[in-house]
């Protein structure tokens, strides 16, 4: 900003495991954002070193970038970023032109509640629907990796637990690798750990000793 420097993130020193969801807690202005922005290969770390099986990021060209985010990653964000005018399976049949070894389109919709919708167009659709279609389509081309940002934010409770459980059906199901971030409380009780960032570092990191089921969640 000018001349004043802001660092957004400071020592963070993290491992993501497979199969696990993880859900990273902090207010408004913590580094969340930036943390999965880094780990997804959307924002470039200004130090410090990010690997991905062993491949370092860090330094990687946008070909590789692009690459990594295309065939490993699956990103859910806030607001749903659907194409207004593509129906729910149109709208997820645009990842999967491009993968490399996608489920249907159907398929993914089914996992997240919503075969019975895939025709409709995101106008017909209500905001907890329109993100299930966001989660089926950041899963539908296989990610190994899912990171959601803020996916509840925009919604009521009762909406965003649905969406909850879809985040919960597809980690346990295709064993995804889930990273969550919110500034609810809450909502870190259904994740095997949970991560606490406060002014761009970690304050804590916790297990959980069971996961609670997303309906057990109110808000």
């Amino acid at each position: 900003m000018g001349e004043v420097q802001v660092q957004a993130l400071r020592g963070i020193d993290l491992d993501l495991y497979a199969h696990e969801l993880v859900v990273m807690l902090g207010a408004s202005g913590s580094g969340k954002s930036t943390l999965l922005n880094i780990l997804g290969g959307l924002d470039r770390a200004t130090g410090g070193k990010v690997e991905y099986h062993g491949k370092d990021l860090t330094g990687a060209g946008e070909k590789d970038l692009t690459e990594y985010r295309r065939h490993h990653v699956g990103f859910v964000f806030q607001f749903y970023n659907l194409i207004p005018s593509l129906t729910a399976r149109e709208n997820v049949s645009i990842v999967t032109e491009i993968a490399r070894s996608p489920m249907r389109p159907e398929e993914a919709l089914n996992l997240v509640g919503l075969g019975d919708r895939m025709d409709h167009f995101p106008s017909q659709l209500s905001g907890g629907q329109q993100q299930r279609v966001a989660i089926a389509r950041a899963i539908a081309k296989r990610p190994q990796v899912l990171l959601c940002d803020e996916p509840t934010g925009a919604l009521d409770s009762a909406t965003g637990v649905v969406v909850l459980e879809a985040l919960d059906t597809v980690n346990r199901e295709l064993g995804t690798t889930t990273a969550v971030i919110t500034h609810n409380a809450d909502i870190a009780q259904m994740a095997d750990r949970v991560i606490r960032l406060s002014d761009g570092l970690i304050a804590s990191v916790e297990r959980n000793g069971s996961r609670k089921s997303p309906k057990e969640l109110s808000w």
